[in-house]
């Protein structure tokens, strides 16, 4: 067996073997593997990516079973496009901080940094004590310098400011009221979005220049009652692109995705550059994909230029 193999095998083993939920099992299987490494015996050099993969498969196994709609991954294609725009956009050069407030189990931060080339660091704010614990141990695994958080994100955290933040953002209504009054985009009646009140929440924590990346519902800012966030990022001059993902990731298209890109301007004289709009071809068109990634490569010259 391969190194991903041989992870999934060990979790699968192990969750079969005791008795409680598969996502616990998991948690477990992960503490007993960090203190004692020996328990797998990998090929050397280890990749890092090959135990974030088979960590991910028992985790999918584990959402299957579960009732929780949080409860859900970032799907690795997602994962390795956001790496792409980052690995575009953000200068590997330096040490580069970066911010996901909804990290889950951590997949999308950790495709992430395991494709980042530079130096990086990074702060991951998640509420739900069992995900945030599994997200932890994954990280220690992968040998990744994360600090969590145990917290309600949209609440001040506890961190400096970033370089970009990378986030699948939770969509619905968020219940505290108190809380979200503090918010530009409070709604007027009823409670706020809560996916509108993490964009600006990230943003608060992002630095002059630094990027945002968001996973988004595809009619994010063409949805009947989108004026306040296309307000929002108008009037703080933070759009940069919005990249619609490709039809066949989504087995209901109400429930379709995009990449937002924002970007904190870096001056208060900054002229914003055009906003880059494409559609994400089918990922097995490797024509189409290469003409995708030409056009982006084409936009962040000009806009670096």
């Amino acid at each position: 067996m391969n190194t991903m193999e041989k992870v999934f095998s060990y979790y699968d083993n192990y969750a079969q073997s005791v008795d409680g939920l598969y996502l616990d099992a998991i948690l477990e299987a992960s503490e007993r593997w960090l203190d004692k490494p020996s328990l797998l015996e990998l090929e050397s050099p280890v990749q890092p990516e090959e135990i974030r993969k088979g960590i991910q498969l028992a985790l999918l196994k584990a959402m299957k079973q579960s009732a929780q709609a949080h409860h859900q991954m970032t799907p690795d294609s997602i994962g390795y496009l956001i790496g792409y725009l980052v690995n575009k956009l953000v200068d590997s050069k330096g040490a580069i901080t970066f911010l996901d407030p909804a990290v889950g189990t951590g997949n999308l931060l950790f495709t992430v940094l395991n494709q980042f080339p530079g130096e990086a660091t990074a702060s991951a704010v998640e509420i739900d004590d069992v995900l945030i614990q599994i997200a932890a141990a994954t990280a220690n695994l992968l040998e990744l310098p994360v600090s969590f958080y145990l917290q309600d994100a949209i609440r001040p955290l506890p961190i400096d400011l970033v370089d970009a933040v990378v986030s699948d953002l939770p969509v619905g209504y968020y219940p505290d009221d108190e809380v979200a009054m503090d918010y530009e985009l409070m709604a007027k009646e009823g409670h706020a979005f809560s996916h509108y009140l993490y964009i600006e929440q990230s943003m608060r924590y992002v630095k002059p220049g630094g990027y945002g990346f968001f996973v988004v519902p595809s009619r994010l800012l063409t949805a009947e009652g989108a004026e306040p966030i296309l307000a929002y990022v108008k009037e703080h001059r933070l759009l940069r692109g919005l990249f619609e993902l490709p039809d066949t990731l989504f087995a209901d298209q109400r429930f379709a995705k995009s990449i937002l890109l924002l970007q904190q301007p870096p001056t208060e004289k900054f002229v914003q550059p055009d906003v880059l709009l494409a559609k994400i071809p089918e990922l097995g068109n490797a024509a189409a994909m290469q003409s995708f990634f030409k056009k982006v490569n084409s936009w962040t010259t000009d806009k670096n230029e």
